[in-house]
């Protein structure tokens, strides 16, 4: 009887055993809501190689800076009586008509889809400059412009450093040079307020 007793509690002890190391394979392989499966959900294969959500944003991003910079720069070439800033607003219109026919290409064969419109912080910085006259426009545009490159010359180095997608690193590597160059021809306006934008009041 107690050998029967003994069989039992062995036997049940040892189902319990397997369970419990059976439980977290299941418990995690399969589980949502966890790190590995939320980064397996915002990742999707191409050709190209897998595309992240931090590909994506980066292509929406540059598209989004395109939908403003743009307008801004041809309204630099429409109110400013300043060389600088008109050879600084001819260097962005050549470097955004660029890279936005490179974007859309590589959204279109990525299959990420693209805003039309700048958002609403875009569309405010676009007010500020069609409000400001004379010297105030100048230094108006030349400091937004100068500021929203600067933001976003970290998260472009991020992507191209760590992305596997060949069509995303070629566009980070396309966009570093032309928003470098853009830093560039704005800091020789002499117009940029270096203290504010540190400070981040602009």
């Amino acid at each position: 009887m107690e050998r029967i007793k003994a069989s039992i509690i062995a036997g049940t002890a040892l189902v319990v055993t397997v369970g419990a190391l059976s439980f977290p394979v299941w418990s995690y392989d399969d589980r949502s809501g966890t790190a590995q499966a939320n980064m397996s959900a915002d990742m999707v294969n191409t050709q190209w190689g897998p595309l992240t959500a931090s590909d994506r944003d980066l292509i929406e991003r540059v598209r989004l800076a395109g939908l403003w910079e743009l307008p801004a720069a041809e309204m630099a070439m429409q109110k400013s009586s300043s060389k600088s800033v008109r050879e600084a607003a001819d260097h962005l219109i050549v470097g955004h008509k660029d890279l936005d026919e490179r974007v859309r290409t590589v959204a279109t064969k990525l299959g990420v889809e693209l805003p039309d419109e700048p958002n609403d912080q875009q569309k405010g910085w676009l007010q500020q400059m069609r409000q400001a006259q004379g010297k105030e426009f100048d230094r108006t545009w030349a400091n937004l412009l100068r500021s929203a490159h600067g933001k976003i010359f970290p998260a472009i180095g991020t992507v191209r450093n760590l992305s596997q997608n060949m069509m995303v690193r070629q566009l980070a590597s396309d966009t570093n040079q032309t928003v470098l160059d853009h830093i560039t021809v704005l800091e020789k306006t002499g117009q940029v307020d270096f203290d504010a934008i540190a400070n981040g009041t602009i």
